[in-house]
């Protein structure tokens, strides 16, 4: 059975309803993490005897399931007219001169 044939059957319609845009966003980034490590998984199981047996017994739901998560936060994202936030600033540490005159006191 193909991922769009099952992939209604593993997730709750409404789950997204109330995530505003930032939860969405998170959520959205979660999920893309998860379901990257799971298909990774999926390719290394599959490098093994008897992999593909392996993999879907072991991962074959889990990431359907994910990537049935990961469609309707996407969905619920584009209906909610959502704008992905700007990447953070990393933070600068300050230099070393500015920590070592600040010691002295």
């Amino acid at each position: 059975m193909g991922d769009g044939m099952v992939s209604g059957a593993f997730v709750d319609p409404a789950k997204y309803d109330l995530y505003d845009c930032p939860q969405l966003e998170i959520e959205r980034k979660t999920l893309a993490t998860r379901t990257a490590e799971l298909q990774g998984l999926i390719d290394k199981a599959q490098t093994g005897t008897g992999g593909a047996v392996v993999s879907e017994l072991a991962y074959r739901n889990d990431y359907i399931s994910t990537r049935a998560q990961a469609k309707l936060a996407e969905e619920n994202w584009q209906k909610s007219k959502c704008v992905a936030s700007a990447p953070a600033a990393p933070v600068k540490p300050a230099p070393a001169a500015a920590r070592r005159s600040g010691a002295r006191s």
